[in-house]
């Protein structure tokens, strides 16, 4: 499946709507109360790739510098935090002339903790401005420069700046939610499961805020780290700094499912069957952990799809759908 992943980026950034029956909102994402179908997958890499070079297959580029919406306003390289002389960065989506507090989202974008760019996921932070939410696109500390827990520490830090600048961008500091995918997905689950670990919190800014999140939105996540599988998975070495027999430790700590209790948000997993970089089993495991502990939690899976899926446009339609869902049930006042 790496193969039809690379395929699948290279392709091109194709824009349009899904086709939907009903209403829809202006992105194409319908309004009523079933989901949007699964697209089918694929039985195997050949077809997958088969259905990319032929057209069939629709994708998109979450990081396009696409129009921003009139109404939307962005504000670019805001410092939410400093490490020493180390600015770190995040671009701000708003709704304009805003007349009341609204949740804040905190999208964290992937890359093996090693590479990517905030802008990465411009795409869903605008569509999520539009729809009256104030959005942050975060930036950190890649392992390269600073291993685990720096990227936790930088993600809880844009948590805290998210809170302790709520009102000045009318935000409800009570309604923050994290979301990311891949590695970004970690580090969203990392907030959320992690709220009582001092350890994790770091000195980026803002010190004495809470970091915790009342909702997680984990897209492919690895969400164990300390099991089998994962140890001698190069990028985890690097993302820890130390191969496990000299710090088995520090990969329990840098694991989510470690800290998950009854008291930890709502999540909501998306996951392909036929990931083959993050396996369906990471967030199997993850969904019967939050089950057993009693937290509300959502396990959205498209069959025979691989890694990063969302960037197929009848999947992120998908996503979508659910996301918007969640957030209504778990962000907005009632």
């Amino acid at each position: 499946m790496l193969l039809l992943l690379m395929l699948l980026t290279a392709s091109g950034c194709a824009q349009g709507q899904a086709p939907a029956t009903g209403a829809s909102d202006e992105f194409g994402v319908p309004l009523g109360d079933t989901a949007p179908p699964a697209p089918p997958g694929f039985k195997t890499q050949e077809e997958g790739i088969a259905a990319v070079m032929s057209g069939k297959v629709k994708v998109i580029d979450l990081g396009a510098d696409m129009p921003l919406p009139q109404d939307v306003i962005e504000k670019k390289d805001v410092e939410y935090g400093r490490v020493g002389d180390r600015a770190l960065l995040l671009d701000l989506y708003m709704p304009e002339n805003l007349n009341k507090p609204v949740p804040g989202l905190i999208f964290i974008h992937g890359g093996g903790w090693k590479s990517g760019n905030r802008t990465d996921y411009r795409y869903y932070a605008i569509r999520y401005a539009k729809r009256g939410f104030v959005v942050a696109s975060i930036s950190y500390r890649f392992a390269k420069e600073a291993p685990f827990p720096a990227a936790v520490q930088d993600a809880k830090c844009a948590v805290r700046w998210m809170r302790a600048n709520a009102a000045q961008y009318s935000i409800n500091p009570d309604r923050i939610a994290a979301i990311g995918g891949s590695a970004g997905g970690h580090l969203s689950m990392m907030i959320g499961f992690s709220s009582d670990a001092p350890e994790l919190e770091g000195d980026g800014g803002n010190p004495g805020v809470s970091s915790r999140v009342q909702a997680v939105v984990d897209l492919y996540g690895p969400s164990d780290l300390d099991c089998e599988e994962a140890r001698n998975v190069d990028v985890v070495k690097g993302f820890i700094g130390k191969p496990y027999d000299q710090a088995p430790k520090l990969y329990e700590q840098a694991s989510p499912l470690r800290y998950v209790t009854k008291d930890d948000p709502p999540t909501l997993v998306f996951q392909g069957t036929s990931d083959d970089v993050v396996p369906q089993s990471q967030s199997d495991k993850l969904v019967a952990k939050l089950k057993e502990v009693g937290v509300p939690c959502e396990y959205v899976k498209f069959e025979g799809w691989p890694h990063t899926m969302d960037i197929v446009e009848d999947v992120n339609i998908r996503c979508q759908w659910f996301m918007n869902k969640f957030f209504d049930k778990y962000l907005l006042d009632k």
